[in-house]
């Protein structure tokens, strides 16, 4: 157990923090304290924790149900995950989750609720497969790597097969949980494969996105809950549609940004957003519940949590977080990831016939995109860097640099090493999310602790894309949590 020196140590460095809030240092809960207890207290009938698109569906469901309440977020801006770069002349790029396609109803609802349009990715032309120095143009999801592809395609409908055995909302009752939880999914994979290491080798490129990982991060058994969830109740998951674009869960893109959708509905709930208001502590009282944060302090009748599930076991708890609950936080990690932009006049691969997309073999940005504007001027490539790489030039920004366009050559000619202009958002240095994309699960912690996720305790509920069925780890999944909570509370209230 972390002694309460060694704990006051750790969080006065701000290593542990979330989207919304933040147990402050013992100086600074000390000072914090002074300030918030003159303070009026407030009151509403629900305080939800994170203004992200968790946090903000569920304050709308609640509004329309005609209930009041306030929102509180800790950064200056709503949108958490989501976040627009301004590129001038009215046009952006997403630095943060952009993608939406079918079966994520919930995110397109919203969007559609919000004013927020679509349009397709950007998918004309061949995609390219960088190994062993090489680029083959291919078209479809899966690269034509003849070393791998027989194991590919066995992998792929072994594992879809196994995913529709595992239940989306409760993945540790599935039939073998406890076999697929002992192991990770590079475990399963050596296991499973002719040739392990090239198969893994690919594998790993979607990991790198998916996860901010590898695949010896990750519980085998989480993975396949994910490709369960890859879908609806009408659709069974697949994983050709986690990992497609056409069709698929990259197949579109929001017009304006995906943090758009968030800035619309918080203006549309006004003065209930709160922002620049970390959330230091929250207090139980029988029926009630106070909510301490930098904007003062608020009374209510329910809480919904809505952070990084790991990150929200720091807030300071009066009764203590239970330990089931605080030890399952503490084991959902997020991954590591940056995603990183090359700005060019024009898209010129599209002249090549190319579309921008493409898989690169232990690559620093092994996965590649065309993410430009809808009139595709400028021209963007955006690489996704994470995982191992994202360790090994950890401190190291220019090399970074140069290995990002370097990959970004190797897959559409050299003149992707003259870019306008190159910036990276590296989610690990968000104050108020510390990762991303996702939690990371590690072998054992979806059968011993996940059932406690979403769980109330006492007045307080949990939202979040981590404690989503379907799509987690997805915008889908964050607004669909929203809704689950807020019918929880209206179903209690």
């Amino acid at each position: 157990m972390t002694t309460n020196l060694s704990r006051r140590r750790f969080l006065a460095t701000g290593a542990l923090t979330a989207a919304g809030t933040v147990l402050p240092a013992a100086a600074d809960a000390k000072t914090t304290k002074k300030k918030t207890t003159k303070r009026r207290v407030k009151r509403a009938d629900v305080v939800v924790v994170g203004g992200g698109l968790a946090g903000l569906t569920a304050a709308r469901e609640l509004v329309k149900a005609g209930r009041s309440v306030v929102v509180l977020e800790a950064r200056d801006r709503v949108g958490g995950r989501t976040l627009n770069h301004d590129l001038g002349g009215g046009k952006i790029v997403e630095v943060g989750g952009q993608f939406v396609g079918p079966t994520q109803d919930r995110i397109l609802n919203l969007a559609d609720e919000v004013g927020v349009a679509r349009f397709p990715t950007y998918a004309t032309g061949e995609n390219v497969y960088v190994a062993d120095g090489r680029a083959t143009r291919y078209s479809g999801d899966i690269p034509p790597d003849p070393q791998a592809l027989a194991d590919l395609a066995l992998l792929v409908t072994r594992l879809d097969s196994m995913a529709a055995q595992v239940p989306v909302d409760a993945p540790w009752t599935a039939p073998s949980a406890a076999e697929w939880d002992r192991q990770t999914a590079e475990s399963w994979i050596r296991a499973n494969s002719v040739n392990a290491e090239r198969t893994l080798g690919l594998v790993n490129l979607f990991f790198d996105s998916a996860y901010g990982g590898k695949a010896s991060d990750v519980s085998f058994l989480y993975v396949l809950a994910q490709i369960a969830g890859f879908g609806d109740a009408q659709n069974p998951g697949t994983l050709e549609r986690g990992i497609g674009t056409k069709g698929g869960a990259q197949d579109s893109r929001l017009v304006g940004g995906s943090q758009l959708i968030s800035i619309n509905a918080a203006k549309a709930l006004g003065r209930r957003v709160v922002l620049n208001a970390p959330v230091r502590r929250i207090e139980q009282h029988g029926s009630s519940v106070t909510v301490v944060s930098d904007r003062g302090s608020w009374k209510a009748k329910r809480v919904i949590v809505a952070t990084p599930p790991q990150l929200a076991a720091e807030i300071e708890w009066a009764p203590l977080l239970p330990v089931q609950h605080d030890a399952l936080r503490r084991r959902m990690p997020l991954g590591t990831l940056m995603k990183c932009h090359a700005i060019y006049d024009e898209p010129f691969w599209r002249k090549d016939g190319l579309s921008g997309m493409a898989l690169k073999i232990d690559g620093v940005a092994p996965e590649m995109f065309d993410n430009s504007p809808p009139d595709g001027s400028p021209g963007i490539l955006m690489g996704f860097h994470g995982g191992h790489e994202w360790r090994l030039y950890a401190g190291r920004p220019e090399e970074r640099r140069k290995a990002v366009l370097a990959c970004f050559a190797d897959a559409f000619g050299p003149k992707a090493l003259e870019p306008r202009d190159y910036f990276e958002q590296d989610w690990t240095t968000e104050r108020w999310s510390r990762g991303g994309p996702v939690s990371q699960l590690s072998p054992g912690t979806v059968t011993e602790f996940l059932p406690v996720l979403t769980q109330p305790f006492g007045t307080v509920h949990w939202a979040g894309t981590e404690t989503a069925g379907y799509w987690n780890g997805y915008m889908d999944g964050a607004v669909s949590s929203g809704e689950r909570a807020a019918k929880e509370i209206l179903g209690e209230l």
